[in-house]
């Protein structure tokens, strides 16, 4: 007869106990795939975010303009490759309700900028840069609403008028983007920055903020110090920081996710670290007469203690392996909600090591107790008891 037989025999010795354990478990790890996941795709910007990238705003507020004078004038910098100009839009299409992420840029220069984190084709990108009417339009927003290649449509912004009054402008979608990693935000559109300054009714000439290329991320430091200098004591000065930092800062906007969710995560396992523990120790002091006959039919101490301690790391396992494939399917669900303005979420291997890390160390923490409890027990005090 195997340990292992005996292992999983004493596990569903009383089926209503194990099944509420490993329910335990499963929910705890359930919340954790899904809520780590969320937290990778919400912070997906940040991680993606290349060195080689950086962002100019207003000092006072990224919501503030800049003079689109300003671009020509960080292109001169030593050190600095390109520098794409962007506007927000403020676009929903049909509904007010359901924004779209719309930004004016110049066509010519996203690429060269952003280019490394965009898949798109060759002929579709040309097209969208010689139609000053032309719209790129993200993989994901492309599905939401089941727009194609060649379609025309009309966008309303939020924000803007044309000089008629409008709030509508019609657009031909000529491209449609994916991206290089399968967390790069494909929800997003943009039009002519050109197209949409000749239309609007105020605000012209003027720009949101600069995403500038840098030949070399070890120059970034005095390009970043060169061009706030530039226009300091001007009446639109500039903050200019790394990618990296401008989405981080952008995120904490919204509050602090990570201390959020983490909290959430620690509470789960604190409760399913107490209940297995509970269960364990329970377990054992009712067979610590069966232990004592172990002993006596000739099973060492230690292969003892190590069935013990099996039995714990196996109960976590089943239990966690269960959460994390419920989770995956959960995560596969709102990756297909048309409405779900997040890039893909996934499960990425790291975290289902770190998940297989916390099942080892929640088996070994309840488990070793009872195990060197079962190890020490003398055979006639078990006995006694039985």
């Amino acid at each position: 007869m195997s340990d292992f037989y005996l292992v999983f025999k004493n596990l569903t010795r009383k089926p209503l106990r194990f099944f509420l354990t490993v329910f335990s478990i499963f929910i705890a790890f359930m919340i954790y795939g899904t809520l780590t996941a969320f937290e990778t795709a919400f912070n997906a910007g940040v991680e993606l975010s290349a060195d080689d990238r950086l962002v100019s705003v207003n000092k006072i507020n990224f919501t503030q303009p800049l003079p689109i004078s300003y671009v020509r004038r960080v292109q001169s910098v030593e050190g600095v490759e390109a520098v794409v100009h962007m506007n927000w839009f403020g676009g929903y299409y049909q509904d007010p309700q359901k924004q779209i992420i719309a930004m004016a840029v110049d066509p010519d220069n996203l690429i060269p900028v952003y280019g490394k984190d965009l898949v798109l084709e060759e002929e579709q990108l040309q097209a969208w840069q010689r139609n000053r009417q032309g719209l790129m339009v993200g993989r994901a927003v492309a599905e939401q609403h089941g727009w194609k290649v060649g379609d025309r449509i009309p966008l309303n912004s939020n924000i803007f008028s044309q000089h008629d009054g409008s709030t509508a402008w019609e657009f031909d979608i000529e491209a449609v983007y994916t991206g290089r990693d399968p967390q790069v935000d494909t929800n997003s559109v943009y039009l002519h920055y050109e197209y949409f300054n000749e239309t609007q009714s105020f605000g012209g000439d003027m720009i949101g903020w600069m995403g500038i290329l840098t030949a070399d991320p070890q120059q970034n430091e005095r390009i970043i110090k060169e061009i706030d200098e530039m226009f300091a004591n001007s009446p639109y000065e500039t903050e200019t920081v790394p990618e990296k930092v401008f989405n981080k800062g952008f995120i904490e906007q919204l509050g602090n996710i990570s201390l959020i969710i983490g909290s959430v995560v620690f509470m789960a396992f604190f409760i399913i670290l107490v209940i297995v523990g509970f269960s364990m120790v329970l377990s054992i002091r009712e067979r610590t007469g069966e232990i004592g006959v172990m002993k006596t039919l000739g099973f060492q101490s230690g292969r003892i203690f190590k069935m013990v301690l099996m039995e714990s790391m196996l109960l976590v396992f089943i239990g966690g392996a269960l959460g994390l494939w419920v989770a995956t399917g959960i995560l596969g669900f709102l990756n297909n909600l048309p409405q779900f303005p997040v890039p893909d979420i996934i499960l990425k291997p790291h975290l289902l090591l770190q998940a297989v890390g916390i099942m080892v160390f929640l088996g070994f923490i309840t488990g070793i107790i009872p195990a060197v409890n079962a190890l020490r027990l003398n055979i006639i005090t078990a006995l006694s008891k039985h």
